[in-house]
């Protein structure tokens, strides 16, 4: 870049350290330069040090009343929230949204460019799942919230429209945007801190593991029924959430459910397991990523982000086992095909695959992203 720019980062909100916000640290390292804005900003101050200790401008939404715990209560104000915040001074904003920061206003002079992880999943095609699961398919609350998801809706797709260009964080999300806003977008994937994530000994010890949230949408429940048909093999589920306590009842003898396990012995268990076993439909996933990152081959849902990370069988340089159905029949079969190709799926292909989406790769393809979307800006 010539000119060398102001930038602003904008993203919806701060609270914790998960897939997002490794997007937005990233983001900071291609461009330490760049300020940051978000709907509101509670992340504790020993856990800052992905924004680089940065300061967070953020919306009225901060101030409101038990906006600390309750700021998703809050999601019908967003919108009006977000198109409130002054980017007047930056030549460059990037946007990375799962909700509403990608509806910013900018001017025909400024650059904006969203990465975008999701469109806004609970207005669109999980809206029905999300009523399900919160216990409000029916009734005067129901309607409300309805309402108020279609006014969201609405919105969704009109903001989207005032962006310059799209990222998407996969192919799978590329057609959710397709169809949801009617816009092309180009896929860079999300960085995966692979450095952490090293192959282990080639003697792999006889169990399966899988990496998990437990919530309801990670199907952890039918990788549990199973195994509950497979006495012989053995499983160690790592995670934990408010399905713990379902998920203990009746746990067969081969199934260990260890529950919030640190990074280091994560990491032992991934290099030492025979493989991942990954049930959820995903917009990318990073934990089987972080598994092929240790050598250690995955059998996954084949649906979402696991088409475009693992390597099928059938292909050249395999590094797992991609099934069609999301039942418990499926996943046995996967199994007993894994354990029928053993051979054929190395550690060498699952690391080699896992390169693609490090953290390094990220940097470089979204650093010439902006540089040549800016150059084209101001050519034009």
């Amino acid at each position: 870049m010539s000119k060398i720019p102001s930038i602003a980062i904008v993203c919806d909100w701060l609270e914790s350290y998960a897939g997002a916000e490794r997007v937005i640290e990233e983001i900071i390292n291609i461009f330490p330069q760049a300020e940051i804005f978000a709907v509101v900003d509670f992340v504790a101050k020993e856990d800052r040090g992905f924004l680089k200790d940065k300061p967070v401008k953020t919306t009225f939404i901060q101030k409101l009343p038990f906006a600390r715990k309750f700021y998703r209560h809050y999601l019908p104000l967003m919108p009006f929230a977000i198109e409130q915040l002054d980017l007047r001074n930056y030549d460059i904003i990037i946007s990375s949204s799962h909700a509403v920061a990608k509806g910013i206003i900018t001017s025909p002079d400024q650059l904006h460019v969203s990465y975008i992880h999701s469109p806004l999943r609970y207005a669109w095609d999980m809206q029905n799942e999300y009523l399900e699961q919160s216990g409000i398919r029916s009734g005067i609350k129901s309607c409300l919230i309805r309402y108020l998801l279609h006014k969201i809706r609405i919105w969704d797709v009109t903001s989207a429209q005032r962006i310059d260009h799209i990222i998407a964080n996969s192919r799978f999300i590329a057609k959710r945007i397709k169809k949801v806003y009617n816009r092309t977008a180009d896929v860079i994937y999300p960085p995966v801190d692979i450095s952490t994530f090293q192959p282990g000994t080639k003697n792999r010890k006889n169990y399966y593991i899988t990496v998990s949230r437990l919530v309801g949408y990670k199907k952890i429940e039918l990788i549990i029924d199973a195994f509950r048909n497979l006495p012989d093999e053995k499983i160690i589920i790592v995670g934990d959430g408010p399905e713990k306590k379902k998920l203990m009842e009746n746990l067969p003898g081969n199934v260990t459910l260890l529950g919030f396990q640190p990074q280091e012995k994560i990491t032992s268990l991934l290099q030492e397991a025979k493989a991942f076993i990954f049930a959820a439909r995903e917009d990318f996933g990073i934990a089987p990523v972080e598994a092929q990152a240790c050598g250690t081959p995955v059998i996954a849902f084949n649906a979402g982000g696991a088409m475009e990370t693992i390597v099928n069988i059938d292909r050249e340089n395999p590094t797992g086992i991609l099934y069609e159905l999301q039942n418990k029949e499926s996943i046995i079969n996967a199994i007993q095909i894994f354990n029928k190709n053993l051979e054929k799926i190395t550690s060498e292909n699952c690391r080699n695959q896992a390169e693609k989406f490090s953290s390094a790769t990220f940097r470089e393809n979204m650093k010439n992203y902006i540089e040549k979307s800016w150059k084209t800006h101001i050519a034009n």
